[in-house]
């Protein structure tokens, strides 16, 4: 518990009217999407950047635990305060789009701007900001960039990572850094941003983020595309990327959850002999470049087994063929009382036996493992499905089985976490994907940037 004459100095720096210590808030500010929940010695909204420095400056001499926190959306308990200490909400008050910067084609954000609140912004000017993380209605910017997020455009246009221009950042000292320029190239000195993202607020507290920003695309079309298989489906992928189709998103959903959806929502319409199905949008600068791309994902798909390939005429018909996409989450929840869903990435030519390995494994333990996820970035949302979530040996295994399908894919040359980061979940199982050198050199950096290990101590595996 924190001592009060803490909180009275951190009270004397930003006004009482933004600390919080109330049971109301800290149960407010206990848990994220993983529903696990740690509540907070206290909750504080800083004004701005100096607020944030001074906070740590002090926190930091005094060895006092702070958690930086966006909107709270994360899946990994990144933002959880699983040590005590003090939450740092930048959503309140450092929420702001500072600049749009036409000329030079970016956006200044501060770190508690919503995600489509900033894509809607660029729009309206003719630009496009491309990350969109299914999260993007309510996750903040400064989250996206501290757990390297990615979403369905990832196929085409990247992720964070791939936007991200440059930062300004307190160090746990309470000293204010700027990593990275506006400019496109900049070589001199170490990649200071690179290392920030997806650092989960282990290294410094982001204040300000450059973004960078493409033109927006003229037009858009939707397709699907209808296999007797999942494996055939995932054949399609890589074959008709290799073929040259770049299609904005390519998101699949296998047999399980196809069934799944059909009995959460008999309202909608889905292909009878579906055993894998391939959706996603194409667009461009003109309809001559859509219908191309369309074109070659017809072939590709047809060379590969498809039995169906559906374009939608106009937004109304595609929206209704995303719809089984954007429900695949809620739907998998007929198959069990707890689902243990986890976020892996391989190669996308490894796809077909990915998944092949995945429902073995799933087999092996008595498990339905349907999964769904983003294929045309080789992201697959593995879905445990626990029956009955009291029961203390289906949930040992399901954790087993986990560890096995990590294990697995690893050894494809896989990772652990595609895009919602390690936190608290995936943390265990950090050397399953690195070697003692590697996590030893992650403790130095972590070491280097906050010695006193007050900035989310513990979480990565740390």
């Amino acid at each position: 518990m924190i001592q009060q004459e803490h909180l009275d100095y951190v009270t004397s720096i930003v006004g009482s009217e933004n600390v919080k210590s109330d049971k109301a808030h800290l149960i407010a500010f206990c848990y994220d999407a993983t529903r696990t929940r740690f509540e907070p010695d206290a909750v504080v909204f800083p004004r701005n950047e100096q607020d944030i420095s001074d906070i740590l400056k002090y926190c930091n001499e005094h060895k006092i635990v702070i958690v930086p926190r966006g909107a709270g959306s994360g899946f990994t308990g990144g933002a959880l305060p699983s040590n005590g200490g003090i939450i740092l909400s930048l959503e309140r008050h450092m929420n702001k789009l500072l600049e749009i910067d036409m000329e030079n084609m970016v956006g200044v954000v501060q770190p508690g701007l919503i995600n489509m609140e900033f894509q809607k912004a660029v729009e309206a000017v003719g630009l496009f900001y491309p990350p969109d993380p299914a999260s993007e209605e309510y996750s903040t910017l400064g989250g996206n960039v501290s757990e390297n997020a990615g979403g369905m455009r990832a196929a085409k246009y990247g992720i964070t990572k791939d936007y991200v221009m440059a930062l300004r950042a307190v160090l746990p000292n309470g000293d204010i850094i700027v990593a990275g320029k506006k400019t496109i190239k900049d070589v001199a000195g170490y990649n200071t941003a690179g290392i920030l993202i997806a650092s989960e607020g282990t290294l410094a507290i982001i204040t300000e983020i450059t973004l960078k920003l493409i033109p927006k695309p003229k037009f858009k079309q939707t397709y699907m595309g209808v296999f007797p298989s999942v494996d055939t489906a995932m054949t399609a992928v890589f074959k008709s990327l290799a073929a040259g189709a770049n299609p904005v998103a390519m998101e699949f959903l296998d047999a399980l959850v196809i069934k799944a959806l059909k009995q959460k929502f008999p309202q909608i319409s889905l292909p009878d002999n579906a055993g894998g199905i391939l959706v996603g949008d194409v667009d461009a600068s003109s309809m001559a470049e859509i219908d191309s791309q369309l074109q070659t994902l017809k072939e590709s798909f047809a060379a590969n087994g498809s039995t169906e390939f559906i374009i939608a005429k106009d937004e109304e018909e595609g929206k209704k063929l995303w719809f089984a996409r954007r429900n695949a989450s809620p739907a998998t929840m007929i198959y069990g009382t707890k689902k243990l869903n986890e976020d892996i990435s391989v190669p996308r030519s490894k796809l077909p036996i990915a998944l092949d390995g995945i429902y073995k494994i799933g087999e092996k333990y008595g498990f339905q493992v349907p999964c769904f996820g983003h294929a045309g970035d080789g992201n697959i949302h593995v879905n445990v499905m626990v029956k009955d979530k009291t029961n203390e040996k289906e949930m040992e295994d399901g954790h087993k089985a986990i560890e096995e399908i990590f294990q697995y894919v690893v050894d494809l040359g896989g990772t652990l976490s595609g895009e919602h980061g390690i936190g608290t979940s995936k943390a265990p199982f950090m050397h399953i994907a690195f070697t003692e050198a590697e996590m030893n050199l992650f403790r130095n950096i972590k070491k280097a940037f906050d010695p006193n290990n007050i900035l989310n101590p513990f979480k990565m595996g740390l």
